[in-house]
């Protein structure tokens, strides 16, 4: 079993099982773990925004929002500026997003907000950029303007075109913020993403290409651009595309997964810490990225996330990876 570990001194003092899967033009090329199903949660939202792009008709739209629609955003000003930016574009009121309330993950944000006197709106929600695209095609096409059911004819599309680009059929279940979130063994995951990391190739090279791959490759091309859109400050998505040697479109999902496209390698990777921990997750994500595309990436020194201290801020502790316990 390989797992990540968490030192306190010489002690484990946990553990967490995880899987990690790479595929190199179309094939898996290597796997730790048991590569049981998962659910994709926010890893879906570059194929989400791509076929909410091609409900659109592919309306002419900035990289910035482009980034913004496949975001789990921190609610920080220069992400609620580009959401509300997209619901002006389309004419879509921001009262019909449907993601639902909760605070800027952003703390400083949240804090900002309430001292002002303010309050949180679906606005604020991580997936309101997502849902802005959303709802702007579901307005466009004189579809319910609750797009959430599995049943509505977005996410039907949703649903078909992620099948065919994972080469597998996935099961669904509700997502945070209400929409369906597609489950799958990893190996699919990662399938996905490689679809991303050569559609992302293909845009920069000028090659000819269907309609939905270059959808799909602008919206990796504006994340690999703009990983502060797509992400939020302190996060380990914008950390870990800020310390890539290479061009990376990167995004975590929820419960311990992160799914990352190397375009110049023909190479995706998904990992999975199967018990959920996000605290556990950049030391596998640092790990799978050494063992799977050595020289594209570089812990950064210190790496705040790797560390564990005392509440006095002193170093008691290491997460690290350990591939044979």
């Amino acid at each position: 079993m390989v797992a990540v570990v968490q030192l306190r001194g010489a002690c484990v003092e946990c553990e967490h099982a995880v899987s990690a899967v790479a595929v190199e033009g179309g094939r898996a090329v290597w796997r730790v773990g048991d590569g049981r199903e998962t659910t994709f949660r926010s890893a879906s939202k570059p194929f989400q925004l791509a076929c909410s792009l091609e409900a659109l008709g592919d309306p002419a739209v900035t990289v910035e929002e482009l980034a913004v629609g496949a975001a789990s955003h921190s609610a920080e000003p220069h992400h609620l500026a580009v959401v509300r930016r997209i619901l002006a574009r389309f004419g879509a009121p921001e009262s019909g997003l449907r993601c639902g309330t909760h605070p800027p993950a952003h703390g400083p944000s949240a804090e900002a907000i309430l001292r002002a006197g303010g309050s949180f709106s679906d606005v604020h929600n991580n997936c309101s950029g997502k849902h802005a695209f959303m709802l702007a095609a579901a307005l466009a096409n004189g579809w319910s303007d609750d797009y959430r059911p599995f049943e509505h004819p977005l996410q039907q599309r949703i649903a078909a075109r992620l099948a065919a680009w994972m080469e597998h059929t996935p099961t669904h279940a509700i997502d945070g913020c209400g929409v369906p979130t597609f489950v799958q063994p990893l190996e699919a995951v990662a399938r996905g993403w490689w679809q991303v990391a050569r559609a992302m190739r293909d845009v920069t090279d000028n090659v000819t290409i269907d309609a939905l791959t270059h959808r799909l490759g602008r919206v990796g091309l504006a994340m690999a651009a703009h990983p502060e859109l797509t992400s939020g400050t302190g996060r380990l998505d914008l950390d870990v595309v800020r310390a890539a040697r290479e061009p990376m479109a990167v995004k975590v999902g929820a419960m311990g997964l992160f799914c990352m496209a190397l375009p110049a390698r023909d190479l995706a990777i998904a990992v999975k810490v199967h018990s959920g921990s996000m605290e556990a997750l950049p030391a596998l994500v640092a790990w799978a990225l050494g063992e799977a595309a050595p020289g594209a990436w570089a812990t950064p020194e210190g790496w705040e996330p790797l560390r564990v201290r005392n509440v006095v801020g002193r170093d008691v502790g290491r997460w690290t990876v350990d591939p044979a316990r």
